[in-house]
């Protein structure tokens, strides 16, 4: 497969920003952290400088966010985080993975989570925690494709503002 992860460069913005607006109908934010009115090459800077530690806010976890890319087109993307907070812990996990619906299907979401495992290891995460909702049966499969051996399902939550219901959430460990 031709997929490989990258950093985000900066003529990645066009591309990225359409990428985002797309997967916020999923609930997903392709660009974390990111600041529509902050200029792409510093949002970029950013993103660097928080993999080695540099920038970090005080609520986040030293981590790298990676562009999937086929043949020169954004497929997706992989935030991988080196460490774990108490909610990344429990919800979040490790690796986060979203394709763009016009790429799904394809096989790109397993080769992403394991060129991210890949990378996790590389900066000496040994066991990772991978994570989705319960009811994304399509990212359970990736997951357990990738030896992810299902540890729990934290309950779903309600949240107070808009009384949804936060879907439960499958906690995988590969090791």
């Amino acid at each position: 497969m031709d997929l490989r992860l990258r950093p985000y460069r900066d003529d990645d913005e066009a591309a990225a920003v359409a990428a985002h607006e797309v997967l916020l109908g999923d609930d997903f934010h392709f660009l974390l952290a990111w600041e529509p009115d902050v200029p792409w090459s510093r949002y970029v800077a950013a993103l660097n400088g928080r993999r080695q530690g540099r920038g970090v806010a005080e609520d986040w976890v030293r981590d790298v966010q990676l562009v999937a890319e086929v043949r020169g087109q954004m497929v997706g993307r992989v935030s991988v985080r080196f460490e774990l907070n108490d909610y990344l812990l429990e919800r979040g996990g490790h690796i986060g993975y979203g394709v763009l619906p016009a790429f799904r299907r394809r096989g790109y979401a397993t080769e992403m989570l394991r060129q991210a495992l890949i990378v996790a290891r590389s900066e000496g995460v040994t066991r990772v925690l991978v994570t989705c909702d319960d009811d994304n049966l399509a990212s359970a499969g990736v997951i357990e494709r990738c030896r992810g051996v299902l540890e729990s399902v934290v309950p779903g939550e309600s949240t107070s503002a808009s009384r949804a219901v936060q879907p439960g959430v499958r906690r995988y460990w590969i090791e």
